[in-house]
């Protein structure tokens, strides 16, 4: 058994000829993967004395499935000996095949036993690695699946994260539980990816990935003051230069088409480097993260790609907010420039993915909306400070708090769904995570391409029992008429559009997958369910399901639910 491979491998962004994958290795080495006759390497980069590579496997058939290997300098490394799991697979996109993806957001590190269960519930992510392990059609596998946020979370640290902080820090200085540097990153990601169910998965089926708040911390980016208040503190700056370089390595490199990379500008520092030495961009990754930190415009961590005759936009609602009061908008003039770039039709879905869900629940969005009018005054100043109160406290900082920008893309949205941006998709399709709980809802037209928000939150963090009643109340409760009143209150405008639920919610830890065919776009939840108390190998239950079917068909929207 070898030490060399410390994580990975990780099959990244995969297209009709090439696949990216990714790995951390022990030391400076050089990574192999071979598949069929063809081997394809890399030398690895270094950062704050860890080393990484990723191999860039191109000159693949499209549709093709191939078994693949990784060395480390020569020694087999991947499969691991006497591993119990299928080989790991390189299967490129097929031409004219309908997209399967998985997606889904909030995932916590914990054990897998019973109390790790009882705590944190059964981990979706595993039970759907045990399925897709023990079945044998892998034709039937999803082509990607989408991370929409908290992959990991440095401010709410494992036991086990706090033993490793301990053995390097006193845990009672600040930042004390929290992260600090980029080596407690390092091994929260470890953490995060090592489980072998987990690891298999994400060797072979390719991912893409955003952050949200607790990849950085609670509340990232929520109102100016929020950002004042980090500012203050002795152990900020390090926490947010070593969360976005070590978001950038291990998330957000991956998710770059091999044309994407060749322009990003920490990977030219990397491909120009031709020494027999390893290059260690430590400092480089560190001014990098620094300046992205506080000149967000120079940097852009949204990115979009086409799969098949679908189009998928992700979007980074969190590093490049605008935190005035005067001009508060969760994205800035550069990426909305961007996104309104890419709100375009002549796809069959647009599928925009966005960590916080675009359209919350009618009456929380409502509640939003409100408070944003009332932290900026509408109220006079006293009820400014209750209302920026309020928007730290209970985590009022979504789409509806920023309406600036959700009345923008709003406007995109529509203009895409009437055909004015190009011939109407079937669905504009809204794709979130993090309110930690799952929903669908649809915008009320009567023509048009369907506006569709579909949620799945938690895939490992569930809500506890007392507080789902109190989020059901709220959101589809008591705060639908409440908080129209009071946003009118607060002369808030209209949305321009209404929108209800087409199923939901529902509280379970769940993965999500969607997939297109003839009826339409089909969405369904599944959870992970511990069976004869085999807390390692839980089984795979659906939740729910719905399928959207296109306006013109007299189906509508169908639904089922197990």
């Amino acid at each position: 058994m070898t030490d060399s491979l410390v994580l990975g491998p990780m099959m990244r962004y995969v297209d009709l000829t090439s696949a990216s994958i990714w790995v951390e290795t022990r030391r400076a080495a050089q990574v192999t993967v071979a598949a069929g006759q063809r081997t394809w390497t890399a030398r690895t980069f270094g950062v704050h004395g860890h080393h990484y590579a990723l191999v860039e496997v191109d000159g693949l058939e499209p549709g093709s499935v191939s078994e693949y290997t990784v060395s480390i300098d020569g020694e087999l490394v991947w499969p691991e000996e006497g591993s119990t799991y299928p080989p790991s697979k390189i299967a490129t996109l097929a031409p004219g095949k309908p997209i399967k993806m998985a997606f889904g957001s909030c995932r916590t590190s914990v054990p897998h036993n019973e109390a790790g269960n009882g705590k944190h519930g059964v981990d979706s992510m595993r039970a759907y690695a045990l399925n897709m392990a023990n079945g044998v059609d892998d034709v039937a596998w999803p082509d990607l699946v989408v991370f929409l946020g908290d992959q990991v979370y440095a401010d709410v640290t494992s036991d086990a994260m706090q033993e490793f902080i301990m053995t390097r820090r006193d845990i009672t200085e600040e930042p004390g539980e929290e992260l600090k540097d980029y080596e407690e990153y390092a091994h929260l990601y470890n953490l995060a990816w090592s489980d072998d169910a987990n690891r298999w998965l994400l060797s072979t089926l390719p991912s893409a990935m955003i952050f949200d708040d607790h990849d950085i911390r609670d509340d990232w980016n929520t109102s100016l003051k929020w950002k004042q208040s980090m500012e203050e503190t002795s152990w900020w700056q390090g926490r947010i230069v070593s969360g976005l370089g070590s978001y950038w390595v291990h998330q957000h490199l991956g998710n770059l088409s091999p044309q994407n990379r060749a322009d990003d500008e920490i990977w030219q520092v990397i491909a120009a480097h031709h020494g027999e030495n390893e290059l260690d961009i430590s400092d480089v990754l560190d001014r990098f993260a620094d300046r992205a930190n506080r000149q967000p415009a120079t940097y852009r961590w949204s990115f979009a790609r086409e799969i098949g005759d679908v189009r998928l936009v992700v979007v980074d609602s969190r590093a490049g907010r605008v935190l005035d009061p005067d001009k508060r908008s969760i994205l800035d003039d550069q990426e909305m420039d961007w996104l309104d770039g890419q709100m375009q039709g002549g796809f069959r879905h647009l599928l925009v993915a966005t960590s916080l869900p675009f359209l919350l629940p009618a009456g929380l969005h409502h509640i939003e909306a409100w408070n944003e009018a009332l932290a900026d005054g509408a109220w006079g100043r006293f009820g400014a400070k209750i209302g920026e109160k309020m928007r730290r406290t209970v985590d009022l900082e979504h789409w509806g708090a920023f309406q600036r920008s959700f009345r923008t893309v709003a406007r995109m949205a529509v203009e895409v769904a009437d055909g004015l941006r190009g011939p109407a998709p079937e669905t504009v399709t809204f794709l979130s995570g993090d309110v930690h709980f799952s929903y669908v809802s649809e915008v009320e037209r009567t023509s048009g391409s369907r506006i569709i928000q579909a949620v799945c939150s938690p895939i490992r963090n569930p809500l506890p029992r007392a507080m789902r009643f109190a989020t059901a109340i709220l959101s589809y409760g008591v705060a639908s008429p409440v908080g129209a009143l009071v946003a009118r209150s607060a002369k808030v405008p209209n949305p321009p559009f209404r929108w209800s639920g087409l199923k939901g919610p529902w509280f379970d830890n769940n993965l999500a997958g969607l997939q297109d065919g003839p009826d339409g776009l089909r969405f369904w939840w599944e959870r992970g369910i511990v069976v004869d108390g085999d807390h390692l190998s839980p089984k795979l239950e659906q939740v729910s399901t719905v399928t959207v079917s296109p306006r013109t068909s007299a189906a509508g929207a169908g639904s089922s639910q197990h």
